[in-house]
């Protein structure tokens, strides 16, 4: 354990996905806990002795190795280290997450980080990382300026082979409604799977009246199937207008809605046909931290500082104000050289299990912390989603399962920041890392900091009617506390005492 008494300053800054698995003794991979038939950890679990040490001291899991002879060796059967069980209040481990998340302080802390360094506003952004809309993460515009006459004219071109096709097909149509009319009439006059012959149970006035019925259906029939192809093949060259008015005026980290996607990922099959090129990787969108982290990772933080410090002198009023803003997350990225990206989790910490204890109470129960069950909601979420990943699964359900993820992790980190808080089995919200750090019960307030030290006083502060505006009064016996080892070192300085504690001893009885 660390020596609290070596270090001189403390300081905080973001922690890179390479940093928290160096903090790990291990991945905690299942959400088990304790076994509750020996009530040993579970291996690989929240309370696993392999990655946050042993239970017992100078003892492994398995009981191979006991005493304090043995310190140091890692058993060969459970992996676990002989040492003290204190090492369990500051092991760490982690959970490798199956897709990114976005870390929610930087996301709807005021102002947001995420937002300002980006240059989106919080609302459109939090509806990329929940998977309601897409983000532009790339644009070639060189390209797409150079091909713009090509893929003007590729456009009007499919738009024609649509026309083309139509005609075709209404030209079809007639016959091949005539065909499935003639076979309707022509089955009044064979044998059902009854055996029964529908035309010979029916009068001759009652056969030519099903007859005529039959006809005008297909009549019917007929111009409605020639009004869905029209309006099915413009709606197919409407959205060739739109995906190619959308493709000349797209910019990266532009919001796009899944319709407008969609439409520009057909017209780029389009032209990948009709130009004998690939022109997927013309313009790429994504969903989810994933797209959000791309876009990070490509922000050059030097060059920015530059645009934002150019822009501060040139620029007045509220435009003015929020590159200033940009400006103080950008130096503060560089100060501390962290980059942009790492607000993006790639990995989750596990704090120690002594911090998130789990006690055996009278009649076999167990209580636990709350940490264990947010832990718990997300490696269940990261397992399940790493199998519908394997099993390919379609993209709606994969992006959901991300979704799901990405919400069990605000909600360890921070619950009821920006939905519903999860609730635990007595419809009481579950007390979130940040729960544990913030307000008069939380770590700092109540544990680190505002404790009473010498020399200190306090006392009730009252109306002084012959102070004047600027003056204050202090009590004697005030001004004596605070000030007491001052008036000390004069009282030995002056010979007044002989020592230091003859001096309190004498201020004491004051």
């Amino acid at each position: 354990m660390a020596d609290v008494s070596t270090f001189e300053a403390i300081r905080i800054r973001i922690a890179s996905p390479e940093d928290i698995r160096k903090w790990s003794y291990g991945e905690v991979k299942k959400p088990e806990t304790i076994n509750y038939r020996t009530f040993k950890p579970e291996r690989d679990g929240l309370f696993c002795e392999r990655i946050f040490g042993p239970v017992k001291d100078w003892e492994c899991h398995c009981g191979r190795y006991k005493k304090v002879k043995f310190k140091g060796i890692i058993c060969d059967r459970c992996g676990v280290e002989v040492t003290r069980s204190k090492v369990r209040r500051e092991r760490m481990g982690h959970i490798e997450l199956a897709a990114p998340v976005c870390h929610i302080w930087y996301l709807k802390g005021v102002p947001s980080p995420l937002s300002l360094i980006l240059d989106i506003s919080p609302r459109p952004l939090e509806k990329v990382l929940y998977f309601a809309s897409y983000v532009i993460t790339h644009v070639d515009r060189k390209r797409i300026n150079d091909e713009l006459d090509g893929i003007r004219l590729a456009a009007e071109q499919e738009i024609e082979a649509i026309d083309r096709e139509l005609q075709e097909t209404l030209e079809n149509l007639p016959r091949q409604m005539e065909e499935r009319r003639e076979e309707e009439l022509a089955a009044l006059h064979e044998p059902n799977e009854e055996g029964v012959i529908p035309a010979e149970q029916l009068s001759p006035e009652e056969l030519e009246a099903e007859q005529e019925r039959i006809r005008a259906r297909y009549e019917r029939d007929l111009e409605a199937a020639r009004e869905r192809e029209k309006r099915n093949a413009e709606e197919r060259q409407q959205e060739i207008r739109d995906g190619l008015k959308l493709l000349e005026t797209v910019e990266k980290r532009q919001l796009i809605p899944e319709e407008q996607y969609r439409t520009l990922e057909k017209l780029l099959d389009v032209l990948s046909q009709r130009l004998d090129k690939d022109a997927s990787d013309w313009v790429r969108a994504g969903l989810g931290a994933a797209a959000i982290k791309d876009l990070l990772r490509e922000i050059d933080l030097e060059k920015l500082s530059r645009e934002l410090r150019a822009e501060i002198a040139q620029t007045q009023g509220p435009r003015r104000l929020r590159a200033i803003k940009r400006l103080e997350i950008v130096e503060a990225f560089l100060k501390s050289k962290a980059r942009p990206e790492w607000m993006i989790l790639d990995v989750v910490p596990v704090i120690p299990p002594e911090l998130r204890p789990m006690v055996q109470l009278d009649g076999g129960r167990f209580a636990t912390s709350d940490l264990n069950d947010l832990y718990r909601r997300i490696i269940n979420r990261n397992n399940r989603l790493k199998k519908i990943v394997e099993i390919r699964a379609p993209e709606s359900i994969v992006n959901h399962e991300k979704r799901l993820l990405q919400e069990a992790v605000d909600a360890l980190i921070d619950n009821g920041r920006r939905t519903r808080p999860v609730v635990g089995s007595n419809n009481r919200p579950l007390r979130s890392l940040s729960d544990m750090l913030k307000g008069k019960e939380g770590r700092f307030r109540k544990n680190l900091l505002g404790k009473r030290v010498d020399y200190s006083g306090r006392s009730v502060i009252v109306v002084g009617p012959h102070l004047k505006l600027h003056q204050c009064g202090l009590p004697k016996e005030m001004a004596l506390e605070l000030f007491k080892p001052f008036v000390m070192k004069m009282l030995v300085e002056t010979q007044a005492t002989s020592n230091i504690n003859t001096a309190k001893r004498m201020i004491d009885r004051m």
